[in-house]
């Protein structure tokens, strides 16, 4: 009831962030159901599990993006005082995983209903039965099956909420803010490297060694091998774990040669953001880098991505998009004492807004090469 009186009375922008994920978890689930349907019809097949694994990527997302809203959440960050009723950082974690939850299970249920409508078992067949053929709407529903489907998103999500914002134990008690890892230049660049080298090389090595191999994706893709996607999952994670040191370098990029004042702002700002806005960053430039290489596969080989693959496609870009936004105002809210006390030594709001615009500069100038670098090295094996 507590998590349903914060979430009546939140600020509209995060009553949207809410609605957001649920959507995003209606995505994945008609995606999961729609794999249910595909086994339906396909008994015995091993391109079910196949399909089912594919669905991972955009949970894996939704997740992403569910975990962004909640720590963005104002209603569930600790306050002093709030103690003192009850809602210390531990209750407030769990009321944030249980909004979480609430924004899950209505995403899963508006997914049940549209996956019911267009198979037909609620009113009949919609649409001429145009999806009747693609949803085995001939064959009976394991409701079973379907609940369990329909329950990965929403568990998945509180369950890193929940792990994401638990209190942290110190020796002088708890400590409210979330667990995170410290960045900077001896953060996570040898790793992040290191993996998003060994991820090209497995695409390399699979696609020369193993073009038998299919692994298709949630629609129709069929000529995709297993070590593309293993390799992509670590360049991914390579990105992320790369990209709040990257960050950093841009802050001290921004200070060389003799920095005026509006880049020695700019760049102290990405330095002391770089762990908040560094790993959404590197996530959007892996799957950038992976529509590029999309595009250009598609453009110079045969076109074989079916409809569900274009949902996966659109939710994992949707949802990586939104994480990255969400973290950026998460930080624009944590550094808004030190605006406030900018403002209130007399600096002009036409210099805050020229260091917010050479901040963007140096993350297009570093990240956009990067991105493009990465993508043509995936590209040159696949379309070889």
């Amino acid at each position: 009831m507590l998590a349903l009186r914060l979430a009546r009375g939140s600020h509209p922008l995060a009553l949207l962030r809410r609605l957001l994920v649920a959507a995003a978890s209606a995505g994945v689930g008609f995606l999961l159901l729609c794999t249910l349907s595909y086994a339906l019809a396909h008994p015995g097949s091993a391109a079910s599990i196949a399909r089912l694994t594919w669905c991972l990527i955009p949970l894996a997302a939704t997740v992403h993006f569910a975990v962004a809203v909640a720590r963005a959440d104002p209603s569930t960050r600790p306050r002093p005082g709030l103690s003192a009723i009850g809602l210390g950082p531990g209750r407030l974690a769990a009321l944030a995983a249980v909004s979480t939850a609430m924004s899950g299970a209505l995403g899963s249920m508006v997914a049940m209903l549209f996956f019911l409508h267009l198979r037909g078992d609620l009113t009949g067949l919609p649409f001429d039965g145009a999806a009747s053929e693609l949803l085995a709407a001939d064959r009976p529903l394991p409701l079973a099956a379907m609940l369990m489907l329909l329950a990965i998103a929403p568990l998945s999500a509180t369950a890193a909420t929940a792990l994401t914002l638990r209190p942290r134990r110190t020796p002088t008690g708890l400590d409210p803010e979330p667990v995170d890892e410290p960045t900077g230049p001896p953060g996570g660049l040898p790793w992040g490297c290191a993996l998003t080298t060994a991820g090209l090389a497995i695409e390399t090595y699979t696609a020369r060694t193993s073009p038998g191999s299919s692994f298709p994706l949630a629609g129709s893709f069929e000529s995709n091998p297993v070590g593309v996607l293993a390799g992509w999952t670590l360049t991914t994670l390579g990105l992320a774990l790369a990209g709040p040191a990257i960050t950093h370098f841009c802050g001290r990029l921004l200070q060389t040669l003799r920095p005026g004042a509006i880049r020695l702002l700019a760049g102290r700002t990405l330095m002391d953001e770089a762990r908040g806005i560094g790993r959404p960053l590197g996530v959007v430039s892996a799957v950038a880098s992976a529509v590029i290489t999309a595009s250009t596969l598609y453009e110079t080989g045969p076109r074989p991505f079916g409809p569900l693959t274009g949902l996966g496609a659109a939710l994992v870009i949707a949802c990586t998009t939104a994480t990255l936004l969400t973290s950026v105002a998460e930080s624009r809210h944590a550094r808004s004492i030190t605006t406030a006390n900018l403002r209130k030594l007399g600096t002009p709001a036409a210099m805050l807004r020229a260091a917010a615009g050479l901040r963007l500069a140096a993350l297009l100038l570093v990240f956009g090469p990067l991105t493009w670098t990465v993508a043509m090295l995936a590209a040159i094996p696949l379309s070889g």
